[in-house]
């Protein structure tokens, strides 16, 4: 399979004195640490964002510029007979080169770094999303969750995500809404279910996890719905609470869940009650290791976007 990262997998990770003036502080870090939330600079400019608009578009067009060997048994995969319905297309740093070029600029990598305490920085996965203006759809509710219990297989809990909008996103737009702090929790019960996506479970019942965790530690559920300008993302931590609501503007609300892996992570087995183990998409996709797992350090799927060992600065 040739991809896009073949012909990139030694580059140099360097930032200009204006990207690192981007980067976050210490106080930045130390609130992300506390929250388990950031909203970065502005880290795109204009015709990068403008940009990712157009290849999303040629992308839902049909567009590719490589497919997946296989499919995954849980990809999620829009595709226009699916109707007006909230998109997600997983895989896309894989398929769309014009959408990788941006996504893997060095700027973000840097951030996530900085925000996870990491030398290294890989892409674990990323899902284009588009939920249309469609009043009372459905599927533009994305009930409560956190990305590490669908990553159980993962053994990071390092793992965070960027939210990057491909326009100002806004309540009304449906932006994504995080519950503060509750990466902090720890967690009362454990169900198998709890390792598939959300889009495979109930919203009852993922709102009852959360309000069941809250009371088990005590805390308040504050729910801060982040306003995210043009050019600009959010992250999130692996284990924060998440969800967004409906869109009630005129326009699609579009966007990239950009999901980043520190360098430590790497597959585990994660036994479920029935004797069988959780999977995640990449297990059928990546590499294999020497002693049979699979490596979740594949460039092809899995590529560094940072590394600090790397020069500083350029320009």
């Amino acid at each position: 399979m040739t991809t896009a990262q073949d012909s990139a997998q030694d580059p140099l990770f360097a930032l200009t004195d204006a990207e690192t003036a981007l980067l976050p502080d210490d106080d930045d870090v130390a609130f992300y640490a506390r929250h388990g939330w950031y909203l970065t600079k502005k880290l795109l400019a204009d015709e990068e964002v403008d940009e990712l608009v157009a290849a999303s578009e040629r992308y839902y067009a049909g567009e590719r510029s490589r497919t997946l060997p296989v499919r995954p048994p849980r990809l999620a995969a829009w595709q226009p007979s699916d109707g007006p319905v909230q998109r997600h297309n997983d895989y896309v740093h894989v398929e769309s080169d014009p959408l990788a070029r941006i996504l893997r600029k060095p700027l973000i990598g840097a951030v996530a770094a900085r925000l996870a305490g990491a030398d290294e920085i890989r892409v674990f996965q990323s899902t284009l999303i588009l939920k249309p203006a469609v009043s009372g759809e459905p599927s533009n509710i994305v009930p409560w969750h956190f990305d590490k219990h669908y990553w159980s297989t993962s053994t990071s809990e390092r793992m965070l995500t960027a939210f990057i909008p491909f326009h100002h996103c806004d309540e009304e737009m449906g932006t994504l809404t995080v519950v503060d702090r509750s990466h902090l929790w720890k967690e009362t019960g454990r169900e198998d279910s709890m390792t598939k996506h959300f889009a495979e479970r109930d919203n009852s019942d993922l709102e009852r996890v959360l309000a069941e965790n809250a009371a088990y530690n005590g805390a308040e559920i504050r729910k801060v719905p982040l306003v995210i300008p043009k050019g600009h993302m959010s992250f999130h931590h692996c284990l924060t609470y998440h969800g967004s609501g409906p869109n009630r503007s005129d326009r699609p609300r579009r966007a990239v869940s950009f999901h980043l892996q520190d360098g430590g992570n790497e597959y585990r087995r994660f036994p479920l009650s029935d004797g069988s183990e959780a999977a995640y998409n990449h297990d059928v996709l990546v590499r294999r290791l020497p002693d049979g797992r699979p490596d979740y350090a594949d460039p092809a799927y899995c590529p560094v976007i940072w590394r600090a060992d790397r020069p500083a600065r350029r320009g």
